[in-house]
């Protein structure tokens, strides 16, 4: 069970320094005069981060597996979070969120980790648990940065808000790199042991990263469930970015209030990966892996219809 709170805690983690940035760009944009296609294209730069760190490290868990991986990734995606107060310009602001966007890799672990600890009967409900309260990261970090941190550190420059945002990145940060650290330290890569050490004793083949990889990219099942995470996670993401952002300018809130409202959507993880989870399980127990593929295209109907409507709603309150 160790493992099984490592893989959730460190994409919890993981999302809190990935965004950390999110609720802080309305002051970002004020203070270096920035566009919102400016604004925009590093949101894109940091997803574009995690996309091609996580083609990286799925093959490189079934060599190396997750744990050691956990720990650099978490380790290395703090320094450029701790770097956010050297941003001057929409170009670094770009290539700052790029990197950043490295922690967003984290996922690839933390699924890889609970597949393994769980039987095939319940993995979806695991792995939706483990997902959901990694997600949960999301609205922790809109909170915590936007509408708690942010305030504190404002008051600490004297109501200086450029000096708040430029210095209230260095928390996440340093929570990030402790956890890397710590995880490396307390957790396995199977509840067999670790992979370096399985290997060593012949308990567990040899693999080879392209290998891995060529078997992955080789399925076309792996290139249909791309499509639908593409837009699963796209909206996901978007939102993350943008949502405060969004709520600040459409209806006038303070980036505090915007923060905290736009934190909504990250908490509803907790409840919407477990439902998932659980109702692809069901799926799985009724109906085998037709059941699961159902369940899947329920739900992203459903997502896609939300979306129209979130897009077409007018008030706050709606």
């Amino acid at each position: 069970m160790r493992s099984f709170h490592c893989s959730w805690v460190s994409f919890f983690v993981a999302f809190f320094i990935w965004f950390a940035i999110a609720p802080l760009l309305p002051e970002i944009r004020d203070d270096l005069n920035l566009t919102k296609q400016e604004i925009w294209n590093s949101s894109i730069a940091g997803i574009s981060g995690t996309i091609l760190i996580r083609l990286i490290l799925g093959p490189l868990c079934d060599v190396y597996g997750p744990r050691t991986l956990v720990a650099i990734v978490l380790c290395v995606a703090s320094i450029p979070t701790a770097c956010t107060g050297f941003v001057q310009s929409a170009n670094g602001l770009l290539i700052l969120r790029f990197f950043i966007g490295i922690a967003g890799g984290i996922f690839v672990m933390a699924q890889y980790w609970t597949s393994h600890l769980f039987t095939q009967e319940i993995v979806g409900t695991a792995n939706g648990l483990a997902g959901g309260w990694g997600n949960l990261g999301a609205g922790f970090t809109q909170l915590v940065m936007g509408s708690i941190l942010f305030p504190i550190f404002k008051e600490i420059w004297g109501g200086d808000s450029e000096m708040a945002w430029r210095t209230v990145c260095v928390v996440p940060a340093v929570i990030a790199f402790a956890t890397g650290v710590i995880i490396y330290f307390i957790s396995d890569d199977s509840p067999k042991g670790n992979y370096h050490e399985l290997k060593a004793h012949g308990v567990f083949p040899k693999v080879t990263t392209a290998s891995s990889f060529y078997m992955g990219v080789s399925n076309w099942n792996s290139w249909l469930l791309f499509i639908q995470y593409a837009c699963c996670f796209g909206v996901e993401l978007t939102m993350n970015s943008a949502a405060t952002l969004y709520f600040k300018d459409e209806f006038g809130q303070s980036t505090e209030a915007a923060a905290a409202i736009a934190s909504i959507f990250g908490w509803l993880n907790l409840f919407a990966r477990g439902m998932g989870g659980f109702a692809s399980d069901f799926g799985f127990y009724k109906w085998r892996m037709s059941g699961r593929l159902w369940m899947q295209t329920i739900f992203l109907i459903a997502e896609g219809g939300f979306v129209l409507v979130f897009a077409n709603t007018t008030s706050l309150a709606g």
